[in-house]
């Protein structure tokens, strides 16, 4: 029969648990932030794995979480929510140290050197498990409030994965480019590299941000609300016929006509539901700072653009702009075709873009203008957005919508323009989207 332990064993044996807990996650810092294994760790950690029942390929970074979980589907489950602010059982605390040990190992220690196709994809296998441990579903980190500083963080070293890839000849080579998934750190390299590829290499590029671009239209037009009809025109008297009438109103404002001696409300008037629809169209001008601080900005609202360029009640016009403007409104359609004509990189000249902008706007007070920039800009536009502003146009200044919501705005420009009750838009893209939608459907 077992002898129950007494308190002093137990305090022993719970701190053992924590020095082999300490142990693993020794070896881990040792192995983010130092380039030679520890030995001494390296065997203690072995040991400790092997009395968990955990397979020795938990320690390897060569070995993907996928290739983990292949072999031994029973660490599946184990992994997801592992990280997860939830309650975890008594006892189990060394055992999940090793598992969120190799989450982190796998997706923060990425090396340095050139890197391949294959090493790309399954970095961002990874990243999904390590979403998948942080309760959030893969891709879903950066739309989670709280996490956006994690997701900028995840964001860029997949940029850097992409920056040390050898671009072109995975691109040149059908079989390394089929290996390629688009990402918005990868679509950012294609639109700084695409006057440099030409031949089989421009055209699996071509085909990567296609990709991209419909992936992420899908998305957002779900987001976008479905009617293709106009807010309602109040202005207009309603239509005195039996569909529009309004029962409920009617018979709230009749009450009074009660008659309780026989049992019946006496209606004197009634009224009517209004139906009349605004028919001249909402006209949205969006003007897209280029630079390549402002990609994902500029690749998110030029795909929300063409969406509701597609709705026949909203006229759509694209301005883009670095130290000169351009018009994009003929391609406003197809995003496609407008990042295949953005220029990434260089000066920005707001001023030359609201030149452009303001001869768009006839009637102020049915037109919404987008402006996306990190607003590092000249400070005389302050006096332009005023006076657009005050002209009756609904002013959207935008600072990132992106995958993580961080972007640098120039400290002067957010004070200003929150002062004159247009405050920067930042975060997800859904701020933008719910905006619009309010304005324009």
């Amino acid at each position: 029969m077992t002898e129950t332990p007494t308190p002093a064993e137990a305090v022993e044996l719970s701190g053992a648990d924590e020095t082999r807990r300490q142990v693993l996650y020794w070896r881990l810092l040792s192995r983010l932030f130092g380039s030679d294994e520890q030995p001494t760790l390296e065997t203690a950690s072995v040991a400790i794995v092997d009395d968990l029942g955990l397979p020795p390929a938990l320690l390897d970074p060569g070995v993907s979480v996928d290739t983990l979980v292949q072999r031994f589907p029973d660490l599946g489950a184990e992994l997801e929510n592992l990280m997860a602010e939830r309650e975890h059982d008594q006892g189990d605390e060394v055992r999940r140290a090793a598992l969120v040990s190799k989450l982190l190992l796998n997706v923060f220690s990425t090396g340095a050197g050139n890197v391949t196709a294959g090493d790309l994809a399954r970095w961002k296998q990874d990243a999904a498990w390590f979403e998948k441990g942080m309760g959030c579903e893969p891709g879903g980190l950066r739309h989670t409030v709280g996490n956006e500083e994690l997701a900028a963080v995840l964001a860029g070293l997949e940029g850097d994965l992409v920056k040390r890839m050898r671009l072109r000849e995975v691109l040149a080579d059908p079989n390394l480019a089929r290996q390629l998934t688009p990402s918005m750190s990868l679509i950012e390299q294609l639109l700084h590299d695409k006057s440099n590829l030409s031949g089989v290499a421009l055209a699996n590029a071509k085909a990567l941000i296609r990709r991209f671009v419909d992936e992420v239209a899908q998305v957002l037009r779900t987001q976008v609300e479905k009617s293709t009809v106009g807010a309602i025109d109040r202005s207009v008297p309603p239509k005195r016929v039996f569909r529009n009438l309004d029962l409920d109103r009617t018979i709230w404002k009749n009450l009074t006509n009660w008659n309780q001696d026989d049992q019946r409300l006496y209606v004197d008037k009634l009224f009517y539901r209004h139906t009349a629809r605004r028919t001249t169209p909402a006209r949205l001008i969006v003007v897209v700072d280029q630079s390549g601080s402002m990609v994902d900005a500029m690749v998110n609202c030029t795909i929300l653009a063409s969406i509701f360029a597609g709705l026949p009640k909203v006229d759509v016009h694209l301005v883009a702009y670095d130290t000169r403007a351009l018009d994009l409104t003929p391609w406003v359609h197809d995003p496609f075709e407008v990042l295949l004509r953005t220029t990434l990189g260089g000066g920005t000249n707001g001023t030359v873009a609201m030149a452009l902008a303001k001869p768009k706007i006839a009637d102020p007070r049915n037109t919404v203008l987008v402006w996306i920039s990190d607003f590092y800009d000249n400070r005389s536009l302050i006096t332009d957005f005023e006076s657009v502003h005050r002209s009756g146009v609904k002013f959207i200044p935008v600072g990132s919508v992106n995958s993580s919501g961080y972007a640098s705005v120039d400290p002067w420009f957010r004070q200003k323009l929150k002062a004159l009750g247009t405050p920067v838009i930042s975060g997800h893209i859904n701020k933008l989207v719910t905006e619009l939608k309010n304005f324009l459907i």
